[in-house]
């Protein structure tokens, strides 16, 4: 991912040091499992602990040219800062047990911080949807006039969904939070299954239960997936956001603050650039996933064709996850809301919105569905053709007026009831906020 679009934090658990800190971390930690079953000299493990650190990635890349293989060139660099007992380094391994348990480790680390993002944009949208529960505003289906909702009704359902994705995306971290030492085709042939169990212990992760030489892609085919559906919400709401901040339209905007220009042709523009570019990167991520399935079907024991693809992915996937997730919560934090365009767009339709209220009325009242449609609906594309009050040619219509009267005219376009339900919803919310407040405090 390019610097643009990457954050520190998230950069150096994917840099090239980190992943080589990693391949240290459990090298060092098959050593102690070694020392544990007396193979190797306790003394000898101490030493090379004190000794070895993590090589520079130039050292390695320079070691490369020669081997043509980075994980032996990075064995390399590491034996060559010790002494005899360098000799010990990368004993009974093979260099995907060193490269699938680092890659578990990262996956660890910088789900993390996925999942602390998840919750900064999942707290920014509680709070936005409390602050405008009652802002009422018209839902629409097909992009098209429909019922009234509220804004924070809206917001709320973005709270939801973010809670299910943060679910997906800490269940596929558990599912790879596995490490293998388990050597060639995964026999344990020259390896001890519990050298594997104790450097495992030590890096903070499960044996995987049955490695072939590699950790099987199905469990990074899940989280890639998971990551694909988080960044697609995200995406879902900056197209919302995008939709509702259109000059037609007018409901929300981005945060303009001074000094940022829009346009560099027209200093009139405010854009949604932001949320533009949340859409454009959920790409990125939705195509990682893709990647994910396709590393899945290995040949045999396992081959390498996932490697290549992996060092693209997973850095790409996680750094852009992160940066629009930071990002989405820039914009929900500062949002601005317009209530009064919300209400004008609603009135903009007619009264139209409680055309179903009033056909409830009808057949309430003892009337025959297909008849009180009917009758609705005439008087309906009346009104939207001829831009005239809904309302005003229903009481004006003595089929209607004479059988609801005036009490049940007035009931079926009550703005409050099409929303009177809005605690029953925001009472779950508080409730998974909570709930969600008591696990991170735990």
């Amino acid at each position: 991912m390019i610097a643009r679009y990457s954050r520190p934090e998230m950069s150096t658990i994917w840099s090239e040091e980190g992943k080589l800190a990693r391949w240290l971390e459990v090298e060092l930690a098959a050593l102690d499992g070694w020392a544990e079953l007396g193979t190797i000299p306790a003394a000898d493990v101490a030493t090379i602990r004190a000794n070895a650190k993590v090589p520079t990635a130039a050292r390695v890349a320079e070691i490369e040219l020669v081997t043509d293989h980075d994980l032996a060139a990075f064995v390399d660099a590491v034996s060559e800062q010790l002494g005899p007992e360098g000799r010990w380094v990368h004993y009974g391994l093979t260099s995907s047990d060193v490269v699938d348990t680092a890659l578990s480790m990262q996956l660890v680390d910088a789900g993390r911080l996925i999942l602390r993002e998840i919750d900064r944009a999942f707290a920014a949208v509680v709070k936005q949807a409390d602050a405008h529960k009652h802002s009422i505003c018209i839902g629409r289906s097909h992009g098209i006039h429909a019922e009234p909702t509220t804004f924070g009704w809206k917001l709320a359902g973005w709270a939801f969904e973010l809670d299910r994705a943060r679910t997906r995306v800490e269940h596929a971290l558990e599912v790879n939070r596995v490490g293998q030492l388990s050597g060639t085709v995964g026999t344990y042939a020259a390896v001890e299954p519990e050298v594997e169990r104790i450097a495992c212990e030590r890096l903070g992760l499960e044996p995987d239960p049955l490695s072939t030489q590699v950790i099987a892609r199905d469990r990074h085919a899940e989280l890639l997936s998971a990551l694909a559906l988080l960044a697609t919400s995200l995406d879902r709401f900056a197209i919302e956001i995008r939709h509702l901040a259109r000059t037609e339209v007018r409901e929300v905007e981005e945060p303009f603050k001074k000094g940022m220009k829009g346009s560099s042709a027209m200093p009139h523009k405010r854009n949604p650039k932001v949320a533009e570019r949340i859409s454009g990167l959920a790409r990125i991520v939705r195509a990682a996933a893709i990647v994910g399935l396709e590393n899945v079907p290995l040949w045999h024991e396992r081959d390498i064709s996932h490697s290549s693809a992996e060092r693209v992915t997973f850095p790409d996937t996680f750094l852009a996850t992160d940066y629009i997730l930071d990002r989405f919560t820039w914009i929900m934090n500062d949002l601005v809301v317009y209530p009064e365009r919300m209400r004008r767009n609603l009135d903009a339709s007619h009264g139209l919105v409680f055309s179903h209220r009033l056909l409830l009325a009808l057949v309430g009242s003892g009337l025959d569905r297909g008849e009180a449609y009917r009758l609705v609906q005439g008087h309906a594309m009346q009104a939207w053709d001829e831009e005239r009050d809904f309302r005003a040619l229903v009481e004006a219509d003595p089929q209607i007026a004479d059988r609801l009267g005036a009490d049940g005219i007035e009931s079926a376009f009550d703005l409050a009831a099409t929303v009177a339900h809005v605690d029953t919803v925001f009472d779950r919310l508080h409730a998974l906020a909570a709930k969600r407040e008591e696990t991170l405090n735990v």
